[in-house]
């Protein structure tokens, strides 16, 4: 018999995933932060150029073979023009690329609403607040399929809200505003990213230090927090930093080794990131 609602039909699927899971970590081939295949491109708001989309769209499998959707519900209308959704990426040379958007979470639940997803070799998420990406999505059958475009070795991106949804902890998800870091009710994420907490426009918003809050309260996250036209690219435990800016490592382990004080370090483009040692990689010399 059919499990009879979405609830039901999660637990069915992570029930399954997690076996799998349990499976292949006994084989040493999980990572245990980053998508088991796929790549993420994180992105910390502000201009997105070319040194960010196009590795983006290299993953994707290159802009005329990309099968690309955009999703623009972070920013919070009922309603998108798809042309105007999806004319930037024409411009960048994206032949296949469709909008998805709602802001109903039983619209999201059925298989109409997917078959575009499941064609697709890559997905971005808009900004806005990303309450309402996980308010449409979170636990549909559009978030399973979200994962399932990462199984099958596609590529995830988003800058923004479309950054800080890609990690497990919601940072910033208050419906009352975007000065809050922890809200109850709101701070299950999408998880791409498990065992994170990621924060963005940390440059010129002055956010250095925001997620020390987070990191403090859940010690087991790993705080991230990205400048403007920063991104980081994660394969599998290992991400490296592209674009102009500088992300902000925020390690409870750290922190509280130094007391009361807040404390993070930084990372420049070109810099190559262990996500597991927690601790960045030295080039060979």
């Amino acid at each position: 018999m059919p499990l009879p609602d979405r609830a039901n039909r999660h637990l069915f699927h992570s029930g399954i995933l997690l076996l799998l899971t349990i499976a292949l970590s006994a084989c040493g081939s999980v990572p245990q932060y980053g998508p088991a295949n796929g790549s993420l491109v994180i992105v910390g708001g502000g201009r997105v150029g070319e040194d960010i989309w196009g590795p983006f769209l290299e993953l994707a499998g290159g802009a005329a073979e990309a099968r690309l959707i955009v999703v623009p519900t972070a920013g919070g209308r009922e309603e998108y023009e798809e042309e105007r959704v999806v004319a930037g990426w024409h411009e960048r040379g994206v032949e296949h690329v469709k909008m998805m958007h709602t802001v109903d979470p039983a619209e999201a639940d059925t298989e109409e609403f997917v078959k575009d997803l499941r064609e697709a070799t890559a997905v971005w998420f808009n900004g806005g607040r990303q309450w309402h990406l996980t308010d449409a999505y979170l636990n549909t059958l559009t978030f399973l399929e979200f994962h399932e475009v990462l199984a099958r070795g596609g590529v995830i991106g988003g800058s923004s809200a479309g950054a800080t949804i890609q990690g497990s902890y919601l940072v910033r998800g208050a419906p009352e505003g975007n000065q809050i870091m922890m809200s109850p009710g709101h701070e299950e994420s999408f998880s791409f990213l498990k065992n994170s907490g990621i924060d963005q426009h940390i440059d010129t918003r002055e956010r250095w230090t925001d997620l020390y809050e987070v990191i403090t309260a859940h010690p087991e996250l790993l705080g991230i927090g990205l400048s403007e036209s920063t991104a980081i690219v994660v394969t599998g435990d290992i991400f490296e930093v592209i674009g102009r800016g500088q992300v902000a490592i925020h390690d409870a382990r750290l922190t509280f080794a130094y007391g009361d004080t807040v404390h993070y370090y930084t990372l420049d483009p070109g810099d190559r990131f262990d996500i597991v040692a927690r601790r960045e990689i030295e080039e060979e010399r």
